[in-house]
């Protein structure tokens, strides 16, 4: 099915009498039981005002159209969002309700947050086939926005998208990278620290164990990049000798780090979420084929051998673990969690419609 507009869908779901298998672009989608729904008919910039810094799309807009309408402009999107197709090895297309039902987030996260923290909006059809609009078209209005907060992320669990608004922001003129190389890991987070705790505005925060490398980036006007990275250098300089990376080779560096390439080659793919304090010991008790920190140490890709459990083999830990790329993995809930989830399921989607859409794959 691939309804063509919101009225459709909204039919479509009255019309359901059993599990909707919900997809995008299909480049984050696990197959699952259920009837096969694409939301990827219902597309088109509705809205765009540069001066607000504002745009609103419907759910199945690829995310490329949205990304080059911004950049005529000198705009972006703030949260970075990650293509997955390499990670996941899947086709399609990224659309833009597909980042926001997975709240996708990049390196940029340290700085200016994720996915959800520039939703300002949402349109969406709930398991009784009703409309819901929260929040607004522009910045100033927030109204409802918790309910927008927690559709991002969901995974289609609560309603199926169909319209997006988010704050935009103005695109960098440059970008440096400052890297470090020959660093550990409880180095390479201490030195991270350093770097994000500075006054100098550090906007990713990278350490690629495998090749010993450490990377920190500034954007910016090109004055202001120049003075910053230099300054920057000096608060690195204790942790090795800092070299500086030339925009292009910058934007490749980053590229990489946002679509989690370090995790080629088979195996299972995790995705976890820690206090980068914890993140040195995690990693060695992981001992994965391949690991990747991001977010200055907070977020943690390993690669393993095919049905490992990295549960078992890490203990308890403070954070959440996903596995991203293997067998389907139920996540552990404890009971006040559970049922708390289950009772905003109940209200949103009382027969349980969207319950397939409820895979595994990675968010933010």
């Amino acid at each position: 099915m691939r309804p063509e507009s919101e009225e459709h869908l909204a039919e479509i779901v009255r019309g359901a009498n059993g599990p909707l298998s919900v997809r995008g672009g299909a480049t984050r989608h696990t197959p699952r039981p259920g009837e096969a729904l694409t939301t990827v008919g219902m597309t088109g910039i509705t809205l765009y005002e540069p001066g607000a810094l504002t745009i609103v799309a419907r759910a199945g807009t690829p995310m490329a159209e949205v990304q080059a309408a911004l950049a005529a402009e000198g705009q972006r999107l703030p949260f970075e969002p990650m293509d997955h197709r390499n990670l996941l090895g899947t086709d399609g297309v990224p659309t833009i309700g597909g980042a926001v039902a997975m709240n996708v987030s990049g390196p940029r996260r340290v700085q200016v947050g994720a996915c959800r923290d520039s939703l300002i909006g949402v349109r969406f059809v709930d398991g009784e086939g009703t409309v819901i609009k929260n929040g607004g078209r522009v910045m100033k209005n927030v109204t409802g926005y918790d309910l927008v907060k927690l559709m991002a992320g969901a995974r289609g669990a609560l309603g199926i998208l169909s319209e997006v608004s988010f704050k935009i922001l103005p695109a960098a003129a440059t970008e440096a990278t400052l890297r470090l190389t020959g660093l550990d890991v409880a180095q390479a987070v201490r030195a991270m620290a350093a770097g994000l705790s500075s006054p100098f505005e550090v906007t990713a925060a990278a350490h690629d164990p495998a090749t010993t490398q450490t990377w920190m980036r500034i954007e910016g006007l090109d004055g202001s990049v120049a003075y910053r990275t230099k300054e920057l250098s000096r608060v690195l300089a204790p942790f090795g000798t800092v070299d500086r990376l030339d925009p292009d080779a910058s934007a490749t560096v980053w590229r990489a780090v946002r679509d989690a390439q370090a995790m080629q080659g088979t195996g299972d793919v995790w995705r976890l979420s820690v206090r980068p304090s914890h993140a040195a010991d995690i990693v060695a008790r992981a001992g994965a084929e391949a690991s990747l920190l991001d977010w200055g140490g907070g977020l943690i890709w390993l690669r393993l051998p095919t049905g490992t459990d990295l549960r078992d083999r890490l203990g308890p830990f403070a954070g959440h673990a996903t596995r991203v790329r293997g067998a389907p993995d139920p996540q552990p809930e404890d009971a006040a969690l559970a049922a708390l989830t289950s009772g905003i399921r109940a209200r949103f989607d009382p027969k349980g419609l969207f319950r397939s859409t409820h895979h595994q794959t990675a968010g933010a």
